[in-house]
């Protein structure tokens, strides 16, 4: 019993740390663009991750793409490949490697544009 409680407390104390480095992200400013001769705002995240006001609830998509980053994390979970997800979703592997890199820092659930 013991140990299964140090255990729970350790999860929730390490969710707590990741949660308090979450708050600590400074917002970035907005970047303006021209993309297929639209104009495309967001707020860039890494370099493959962007939050664009009006895309997927201004949470974290891929650049250029409405592509919610949540789905390129739920396909490995679900036991896909880094490679497989890449070439799934026509997306440079260095985008899928970076999704799974942040997803300690951002909370893909929220809101960031």
């Amino acid at each position: 019993y013991l140990s299964l409680d140090k255990t729970f407390h350790q999860k929730v104390d390490d969710m707590t740390v990741a949660k308090k480095a979450r708050q600590k992200i400074e917002k970035p400013q907005l970047v303006i663009e021209i993309m297929g001769g639209e104009e495309y705002r967001y707020y860039p995240l890494s370099e493959y991750i962007v939050a664009a006001p009006g895309v997927c609830g201004g949470r974290p998509t891929i650049k250029g793409r409405r592509l919610d980053v949540r789905w390129v994390a739920g396909r490995i979970r679900a036991g896909e490949t880094p490679e497989e997800v890449a070439k799934g979703y026509s997306l440079p592997l260095d985008a899928v490697r970076e999704v799974l890199e942040l997803e300690s820092v951002y909370d893909y659930e929220a809101s960031y544009a």
